[in-house]
């Protein structure tokens, strides 16, 4: 007959305890590992250091005659340039005594063009005037206004802005 004792229930316990403390954290540790890898497969690259970005965007400013008293500040990228725009304050259509503040970059196939950069900026004024506030509230009429905004520059640019890009948005 097979007796076991007291003594040998809590050794095959404290053994089965050790066995899945270690199975946990073996497969913890495989987890992040793979999570790391994949993490630095998936993320982007990191960004430029920014003196080879200050640098560029410095020789733009002082090789475009007119860019620094408008205010429009031209930023060299790799393959697109992108113009900061003066920030446009205007009152709405109506009611008129509400007002909006609104920032925004144009992102240019190839070189910026700041003279046009200029006349886009003095067109999204203009248009800015007639909106109603009725027209821009709420999310669909924000996408109407970027979609609307998105045509008149490509009507005016001929294809050379690729993209608007709103920075701030401000009604009051």
């Amino acid at each position: 007959m097979d007796e076991t004792t007291p003594e040998d229930g809590q050794a095959k316990k404290k053994g089965g305890m050790v066995m899945t403390i270690a199975g946990v954290a073996i497969v913890t540790l495989v987890g992040a590992g793979g999570g790391w890898v994949l993490g630095g497969m998936i993320a982007p690259p990191p960004p430029a250091p920014p003196a080879a970005v200050a640098a560029p965007a410095a020789a733009g400013a002082h090789g475009e005659g007119g860019a620094q008293e408008a205010g429009i500040q031209p930023i060299s990228t790799e393959a697109n340039g992108i113009v900061l725009l003066d920030p446009i304050t205007t009152n709405l259509a109506y009611p008129s005594d509400n007002w909006v503040r609104l920032e925004v970059a144009l992102m240019f196939r190839g070189p910026t063009d700041v003279p046009l950069s200029q006349e886009i900026h003095q067109d999204i004024l203009a248009y800015l005037r007639t909106v109603s506030l009725q027209q821009i509230e709420g999310p669909r009429g924000f996408q109407y206004l970027r979609d609307d905004l998105q045509e008149r520059v490509d009507l005016r640019a001929k294809g050379r802005v690729s993209k608007v890009m709103f920075r701030t948005f401000v009604i009051e």
